[in-house]
Parts: C-alpha cells; structure tokens; sequence
C-alpha cells in the first residue's frame, strides 16, 4: 500500500509540474457577468484566449486578461527550461466563484428602505501543457 501511494503521489507532482495556475479574489464584478467572458475562453490555448480578450469589450476580460498574464509568469516561473510555444498551454479549468457581497441600502418610497447587494467574485485559472517535455 505505501508504494502505491508513493507512486500515485510522484504522478501527481508530474502532472503539478505541467500546470500553473493563478487567483483573482474579490473583484468587483457579479460573478454572473464574469462567466460569460470565463466561457468564452473555457479551453482555449493561450495565445487564442489572449486574442479574444484583448478584442472584447466587457469591463470583465480586461482582468481575465491580466489574470491569464499572470498564471503564464507562474508557468514560466516554474519551468524556466522550458519554451512557451513547444509546451501548448492551454485553459485547463477556470472557474467564477462568488465572493464576499457588500450590502447597501437605497431609500424607498413611503419611507421603506431597499437593499442593494454589491457582488463580488473569485476567479481561479489552470494552465495545462498539451506537451509533456518530463517523459
């Protein structure tokens, strides 16, 4: 049993070399608005999801982009031998979770109050490598 383990967790330090991935906490943005741009470069390679960020016009891609700017610096940081070009990133999983919700209250009429809920959201990215240089 213990070689098992010891061989299971070898294969996964393999596949953690192959991958970088980066966060972005508390944007301010509904976690709604920033899943459209997510899908939109769900499993794309890097130099593509970078093309499509760049030319769309939602507030939400430009902090994608910077995002998958920054997972590409923790892949390369990581594998300072490697090329960028023969290792074929790729979107391995990015993934819109809400985050902390800052609660405001707007007057009403009638002297009622209406609450308004500023969202926020949490954005994890993976980097994946088509190309595996190790074996």
């Amino acid at each position: 049993m213990g070689v098992r383990k010891r061989e299971m967790a070898e294969r996964l330090k393999a596949e953690k070399q192959n991958q970088a991935f980066a966060k972005l906490n508390n944007c301010p943005t509904s976690p709604r608005k920033m899943r459209l741009v997510a899908d939109l470069v769900r499993g794309a390679e890097v130099e593509k999801a970078l093309a499509i960020l760049r030319f769309n016009q939602k507030e939400a891609s430009r902090r994608l982009e910077k995002l998958l700017l920054s997972a590409l610096a923790n892949w390369q940081a990581k594998n300072e031998d490697a090329n960028i070009e023969e290792a074929e990133l790729y979107i391995k999983e990015i993934r819109v979770d809400g985050g902390r919700m800052l609660k405001r209250l707007r007057p009403a009429p009638q002297g009622r109050a209406h609450r308004i809920r500023k969202r926020s959201n949490h954005v994890t990215l993976v980097l994946g490598s088509n190309n595996n240089t190790e074996n």
